[in-house]
C-alpha cells in the first residue's frame, strides 16, 4: 500500500493520523514475533517439574522463578513505553530479543537455582522491551481497527504459550536441560524478524501521533479516567492471579489429583492455552463491534460459574471446564488494552507497557504466593481459593463509556 513519506518534522501533530492504512503483513509479522517471544517464555513453566526434581526445589522456589521472570518483565515495561512514546527507537525490538537469546543459553547450562533465577530475569528483561513497542507497531498498522490489530498481536503470544509446553515435552523433558539450547535458534530467528519489522517501523514513524498530539474525545474528567484505570487494573489482577494458577501449577494439580503422567498434564495445559489463544483472537474484533466494556464484563464475570465448579470436577470435566475458562477469560485482555488507550490517547506505548507490566507483575506475585500456599495446604486448596477471583468482574459496571 502506498504510504506518504512526508518527514515527521514537517507534519503538524494535530494533523497526524493515529494509524496508517491497514497493513496485515506487518500485523502478521508482529504477531509471529510475539509467538516466538512467548513460546520461549512458555518453556520456563513447562520444565518446572523437571527443574523441581533435578534441583530438589520446593513449590515456593518454583514460584520464585516465576516471580523473577514476571517482575523483570513487568517493572521495565511502563518505563520503556513511556520513553518510546516520546522517543521511538526501532532498534529496541531486536536488542531485546538478543537479551532473550542470552537468557535461553544460560538456562540450558545453569547448574544452580541462582543461575536459573538469573536466566529467568534475562528473559524477562527482553520481554519488557518487546511488548510496548510491538503493541505500538500493531496499532500503527491497524488502519483504525484497533481491536483486530491488538487481538491478532496478542493471539500470536497466546499461540506461542500454547505450543511451548508441547515442544518442551517433545524436546526437553525426555532429553534433559541441555536441550533448551535448541530454542536459541528460535530466539535468533526472532532477532532477524524483529530487525526487518523495525525497518518498516522506522519509515512510518511520522504517521504515529505522539503524546503532544493526543486529543481525548471521550469528554471524561481526569478523575473519572484515573478511576477507570484503577478498575481496569483490578480486573487484570483478578484475571492474572487466576491465570497464574494454570500457567504455573495446572500440571501439578492434575498430577496430584488425578495421578496423570507429566506428558499427559502437558497436553491438558496445551488444551487450556490453545483455548486462551482462541479467546484472545475473538475478543478484539468483537470489542470493535459491540463495545469493549461489554466484552470486559462478560469475560471476567462470565467465567465465574466455571471456575467455581472446576475444583470439584473429575478429570474429563476438568478438561472441558479448563477449555471453557481459558476461552472466556482470555477474551478480555485485548479489549482492556484498547479501552485504556482510548482513555489516555497519545500514550499507546506507556498504556501497553503498564497493562502488559501488570499482567506479568500480578502473574509473578501470584505464582510466588500460590506456590507458598500450595506448600502449606496442597495444590487442590489453591484452586478452590482462586475459583472466586473472577467475581471481581462485577467492578466492570463502574467503567464509563469512552465514546459520546
Amino acid at each position: 500500500m502506498a504510504v506518504s513519506s512526508t518527514p515527521s518534522s514537517a507534519v503538524s501533530p494535530a494533523a497526524v493520523p493515529q494509524s496508517s492504512p491497514l497493513v496485515m503483513r506487518i500485523i502478521g509479522a508482529v504477531a509471529l514475533a510475539h509467538l516466538l517471544n512467548d513460546l520461549i517464555q512458555a518453556i520456563l513453566p513447562s520444565i518446572y517439574p523437571m527443574l523441581k526434581a533435578n534441583y530438589d526445589l520446593s513449590f515456593t522456589q518454583v514460584g520464585l522463578i516465576t516471580l523473577t521472570f514476571q517482575i523483570t518483565a513487568s517493572l521495565l515495561q511502563p518505563w520503556v513505553g513511556y520513553y518510546t512514546d516520546r522517543h521511538p527507537n526501532p532498534l529496541v525490538l531486536p536488542l531485546g530479543s538478543l537479551c532473550i537469546l542470552a537468557g535461553v543459553l544460560m538456562l540450558s547450562t545453569a547448574g544452580s537455582f541462582e543461575l536459573i533465577l538469573l536466566a529467568a530475569g534475562l528473559i524477562g528483561v527482553g520481554s519488557s522491551t518487546f511488548h510496548p513497542e510491538a503493541s505500538r507497531i500493531a496499532r500503527l498498522a491497524s488502519g483504525g481497527r484497533f481491536g483486530l490489530a491488538q487481538s491478532t498481536f496478542q493471539v500470536g503470544g497466546n499461540t506461542g504459550q500454547a505450543f511451548g509446553p508441547l515442544l518442551a515435552a517433545a524436546i526437553i523433558i525426555p532429553f534433559g536441560q541441555g536441550n533448551i539450547a535448541w530454542f536459541g535458534l528460535v530466539a535468533l530467528f526472532s532477532v532477524g524478524l524483529l530487525y526487518a519489522i523495525s525497518r518498516w517501523y522506522k519509515t512510518h514513524l511520522s504517521l504515529f501521533k505522539l503524546k503532544r498530539g493526543g486529543v481525548a474525545t471521550h469528554g471524561l474528567s481526569k478523575g473519572r479516567v484515573r478511576g477507570a484505570l484503577v478498575v481496569l487494573a483490578l480486573l487484570v489482577f483478578s484475571k492474572y492471579f487466576y491465570m497464574a494458577s494454570f500457567t504455573s501449577y495446572f500440571t501439578f494439580f492434575l498430577i496430584e489429583k488425578f495421578d496423570v503422567s507429566v506428558a499427559s498434564s502437558q497436553l491438558h495445559l496445551f488444551m487450556f492455552l490453545a483455548a486462551v489463544a482462541a479467546g484472545t483472537f475473538f475478543g478484539g474484533p468483537i470489542g470493535d463491534k459491540i463495545g469493549r466494556k461489554a466484552v470486559i464484563w462478560f469475560s471476567i464475570l462470565g467465567v465465574a460459574p466455571f471456575t467455581v465448579a472446576l475444583p470439584y470436577a473429575d478429570l474429563f470435566w476438568t478438561s472441558v471446564l479448563s477449555v471453557i475458562i481459558g476461552f472466556i477469560l482470555a477474551s478480555a485482555f485485548s479489549a482492556i488494552v484498547v479501552y485504556a488507550q482510548e482513555l489516555v490517547p497519545g500514550n499507546v506505548g506507556m498504556i501497553a507497557g503498564i497493562f502488559f507490566g501488570l499482567m506479568f507483575g500480578f502473574g509473578g506475585i501470584a505464582a510466588a504466593l500460590l506456590g507458598h500456599l500450595a506448600d502449606l495446604h496442597g495444590i487442590v486448596y489453591v484452586y478452590t481459593i482462586c475459583s472466586f477471583l473472577p467475581l471481581l468482574g462485577i467492578l466492570a459496571i463502574l467503567l464509563p463509556r469512552t465514546k459520546r
